[in-house]
């Protein structure tokens, strides 16, 4: 038996990505964004509408950067979501957090998360079904704390996610499966 929900925002688990850019007066602003995805391999997609701060300096600055929200950094994280950058000048230096220059575009990279997507702005989309923030990753970066044989260990990234049905973060950390791998024992052997 199915029990029948509300419909919400989303489909669980959804990303909490941290939307990075500079105000007008180069300080740092940064929103909490779980609608977020990448459109194809080098092409992200934020659910935004043009009423955040956000939207303001992407579209001003041309670029922005995505962190990975971390566990160890929940607080900072939920307050760049709850607090409004249109309202509080200083949000980024009420985090307590740092950041540096990109080395691509004209955006910040927030120190502390260890993951981040450097973006160009593309375009903003705001048809009927149109998503908002489309932007072009021109350079990824990883904190060498999280990089394991080359690659970035996301066990040690201890990154968060978002449960719409009840508001609740979760640590994305312990690896269940192989992708592109665990599937084909139900392949028919003759098939390719």
């Amino acid at each position: 038996m199915r029990t029948k929900l509300n419909i919400t925002e989303g489909i669980f688990p959804m990303p909490v990505l941290m939307v990075a850019t500079y105000n007008e007066d180069g300080s740092v602003n940064v929103m909490n964004a779980a609608w977020g995805t990448m459109q194809a391999r080098d092409t992200v997609a934020l659910s935004l509408t043009e009423s955040h701060k956000t939207v303001k300096n992407i579209k001003e600055r041309g670029a922005f950067t995505i962190s990975i929200a971390t566990a160890a950094h929940i607080t900072e994280a939920d307050y760049f979501g709850v607090e409004s950058g249109n309202l509080v000048a200083d949000k980024f230096a009420r985090s307590g957090l740092t950041a540096s220059r990109a080395e691509m575009v004209d955006a910040p990279v927030i120190n502390e998360f260890p993951i981040c997507l450097e973006c160009q702005f593309i375009e903003y989309q705001d048809g009927e079904y149109g998503c908002g923030v489309i932007g072009k990753v021109v350079n990824v970066t990883a904190d060498e704390s999280v990089i394991t044989n080359g690659k970035v260990d996301i066990s040690l990234v201890n990154a968060i996610a978002f449960d719409p049905y009840t508001h609740g973060y979760y640590k994305v950390t312990e690896r269940v499966g192989e992708a592109f791998s665990d599937g084909l024992k139900l392949k028919p052997s003759n098939t390719p």
